[in-house]
């Protein structure tokens, strides 16, 4: 265990508020040296994005591969690597939404209890550095780099083809095994049984935050199909943290579950509380059994994810992890998510983004916007031809909304002009307009007098985070 560690936790879109603390504004008689200052991080910020450029291109021959799920594979490549994935302890989770929260969240309490802990999540907003983070801190795009060219050496080695996806997860391995991690969170790429993160026959805990109907094409078009693959991360004897599921999917999870000897700990949402007037006060506190903590992240669907990650740090201290009480409440309170229900600005406006891309996740940002009582809404969307977007758009839209259509940055992007044809003859909208351009159609969306909401993909996410320069607003995150 090393020690303890006090986690700055910046999200992934925060790396330039990091370099401006480290170097504050220069009074005006060190102008001079303000200047050179600026010079320097403009130099290092210029260096950096080129280098984040150089491992697109470096993983781009590798797009083409696609989905491919198998372990096979996975572990040969490991294996000429000196198997990483066996040179730390793991908790793995999967979940078909809320299983990235559930990662921030276990990752910054165990970093606040002191332990060096590595988290594997995907996809990335802005980056692929956001994939892989020690103790909440990006990877350096130049140590992935030549991690990657290690998986590159060892797949011409063996003969072995891998696709994008299981080259940076190799890295990831790589990286946590050198970096002497005492443990490694790790998120279930798709699905579970067939995922490139499960190659660990003995993981601590495991976890499964939710179960719905996305990626039906690889996963399965029923629940329990999909259920089924997801259990697949279970191992014998291996304890098993769970969230309410649909009465088919739980019976799935309960009989794989079963058969492998996994004791179960089906948890339930947190219970709100009254915050404590001395601690993060401007935060929503709540209760799982007799653990009360803050709750950074907005929606009551995170009631549920804390929930789970909270089940997830109850197996570490049975299994003799020493995470004391106030270790979970600074770590909760210091957990950030960027992406979900976040509130942030553009251009001087107000707007909330949201990554909900599946039913669940719709239904999700829907209560929210309805708790909020925003009222008519603008919604910028843009989806992929692989998600149900009839059902995503029945679900969010209401008559009287308007509704802005744009194309998302990956070849599988629905079309604006057929994304809008798919909206229900029964939803009255006021207006509906496609583009064929973000930009232009938040510009028009924010010069309304209604509430803005961006969504449908966070790979749309993503562009808006590169391209424009968002604040998060403290005082409107925190509403639930």
């Amino acid at each position: 265990m090393t020690p303890a560690i006090e986690p700055s936790n910046p999200g992934p879109l925060d790396s330039t508020n990091l370099v401006s603390a480290a170097h504050p504004a220069a009074p005006d008689h060190q102008s001079h040296q303000g200047n050179q200052v600026n010079h320097a991080h403009q130099v290092n910020q210029d260096h950096q994005t080129k280098q984040v450029g150089q491992l697109d291109q470096q993983l781009a021959s590798f797009q083409p591969l696609g989905v491919q799920l198998g372990l096979e594979r996975m572990l040969g490549v490991l294996a000429a690597l000196g198997n990483p994935q066996q040179q730390m302890p793991i908790v793995h989770v999967a979940g078909t939404n809320g299983k990235g929260s559930v990662c921030a969240y276990l990752s910054s309490i165990l970093t606040a209890a002191g332990y060096r802990t590595g988290r594997y999540t995907s996809p990335h907003l802005v980056d692929w550095t956001e994939r892989i983070t020690v103790d909440q801190v990006p990877i350096a795009p130049q140590v992935l780099a030549e991690l990657l060219r290690e998986g590159e050496q060892a797949i011409a080695q063996t003969g072995i083809s891998l696709t994008q996806f299981e080259l940076v997860t190799v890295a990831a391995w790589l990286y946590f095994a050198r970096q002497r991690v005492d443990l490694a969170v790790m998120e279930v790429g798709l699905g579970g049984r067939l995922d490139a993160t499960n190659v660990v026959d003995g993981p601590i805990a495991c976890a499964i935050t939710s179960i719905g109907r996305d990626h039906w094409q690889v996963l399965g078009d029923s629940l329990g199909q999909i259920a089924g693959e997801k259990a697949g991360i279970l191992k014998p004897g291996r304890p098993l943290v769970v969230a309410p599921l649909p009465p088919e999917a739980r019976t799935v999870v309960a009989d794989r579950a079963a058969q492998l000897a996994c004791p179960i700990d089906w948890v339930e949402p947190a219970e709100p509380i009254a915050p404590p007037s001395e601690s993060w006060p401007h935060l929503p506190w709540v209760r799982s059994g007799d653990l009360t903590y803050p709750l950074p992240l907005a929606g009551t669907v995170q009631r549920t994810n804390a929930a789970v990650a909270i089940g997830l740090v109850q197996q570490l201290r049975s299994a003799g992890w020493a995470i004391a009480n106030p270790a979970i409440q600074t770590g909760m309170a210091k957990a950030r998510w960027p992406g979900r229900l976040q509130w942030t600005t553009h251009q001087g406006r107000s707007l909330l983004v949201d990554g909900a891309h599946n039913d669940d996740s719709a239904r999700v940002l829907r209560d929210y916007v309805d708790q909020q009582n925003l009222g008519p809404v603008t919604w910028v969307m843009g989806m992929l031809s692989t998600k149900d977007a009839a059902a995503v758009l029945r679900i969010l839209l209401r008559s009287g909304d308007r509704l802005y259509t744009v194309p998302v940055p990956d070849p599988q992007s629905i079309a604006p002009e057929a994304l809008v044809h798919l909206v229900p003859e029964a939803i009255a909208l006021t207006e509906t307009r496609p583009f064929t351009d973000l930009l232009p159609a938040l510009e028009v969306a924010l010069a309304g007098d209604r509430p803005v909401v961006l969504c449908g993909s966070l790979y749309l996410l993503g562009q808006f985070f590169r391209i424009s320069t968002p604040t998060l607003s403290p005082a409107l995150s925190a509403k639930s």
